[in-house]
């Protein structure tokens, strides 16, 4: 069970040069469920995943496999849509949480969101966000990858123009 919030980011931490960082791109074969491919680089190893995910915004099923760079690439011609591509840094919270703070290239470049992966629902409700986020979009379907990835350039351009209004980033 994947249980996680997002939020947009109102300032970059001090420390993100210093925390670990990858390289991710992704693509969508399917919405419904949600099936995903992601290569996600880091300065150790390159890796491929297929994931499926159930319905739902909050608190979903989510099954995770590695797959070969070859099935990747297969895959990887079928998907539909934006590919979306991201780096990635992991900052670690209090009680053992981690924010995974993705800042977006590409079409999306102007992006910034930050998601918490949660041990359960309570944890989750009871989470108070650090200073450098801004506002929860966990239930906003626009900063879910998988709706970011059937965008047209006139929506990408107004989430664009709407995230960059709720921070201090330039």
């Amino acid at each position: 069970m994947e249980i996680e919030k997002k939020y947009l980011v109102k300032k970059l931490p001090d420390t993100l040069t210093n925390e670990k960082c990858y390289t991710i791109e992704q693509a969508y074969l399917s919405d419904a469920p949600v099936v995903r491919v992601r290569k996600r680089i880091s300065k150790e190893k390159c890796e491929f995943f297929l994931t499926v995910k159930s319905t739902g915004m909050f608190a979903r099923e989510e099954v995770e496999s590695e797959i070969s760079e070859k099935t990747y690439d297969v895959f990887l011609q079928e998907a539909k849509g934006n590919v979306i591509t991201k780096e990635r840094y992991i900052i670690p919270l209090e009680n053992g949480l981690k924010a995974e703070l993705d800042v977006f290239k590409g079409v999306f470049d102007g992006v910034i969101m930050v998601e918490v992966e949660f041990p359960d629902e309570d944890t989750a409700n009871k989470f108070t966000p650090p200073d450098f986020f801004s506002e929860e979009v966990t239930f906003d379907k626009r900063f879910h990858n998988s709706n970011m990835s059937k965008m047209s350039k006139d929506d990408i351009a107004e989430l664009i123009s709407f995230v960059k209004s709720k921070t201090a980033i330039n």
